[in-house]
């Protein structure tokens, strides 16, 4: 089993910055792929960003150059570093875990408004 606990969402400005945190409950070396997905009211799910292995990054193609992702093993927790937001990112942001199976997080609100 793994607990996922997101944090670090909130309402700013397009232009700003905001940094999202998903501490795992175990040892984070052991998990296979771990990253975000976003949903926004009246569309589909989208996957923002994953790191495999601790070491495969990969990004939506909506999101590169703006956002990264990265991991601390002492605090088994991920981040996602998300600069130059834009109105088109608010969302509920999903930290999620595939470990033998999928686990996610309970979701962190992210709105970008002026």
């Amino acid at each position: 089993q793994v607990q996922l606990v997101e944090s670090g969402g909130g309402l700013v400005q397009p232009g700003g910055s905001l940094r999202l945190s998903c501490a795992a409950s175990k040892s984070i070396f052991s998990i296979n792929t771990m990253g975000w997905y976003r949903q926004a009211p009246g569309k589909e799910r989208e996957l923002v960003a994953r790191i495999i292995y601790g070491a495969t990054i990969i990004y939506a193609d909506s999101v590169k150059g703006r956002f990264t992702i990265s991991t601390d093993n002492a605090k088994d927790t991920v981040y996602m570093q998300m600069n130059s937001l834009k109105p088109e990112d608010t969302a509920v942001y999903l930290c999620f875990a595939i470990h033998l199976r999928e686990y996610w997080g309970q979701g962190t609100q992210v709105t970008v408004s002026s």
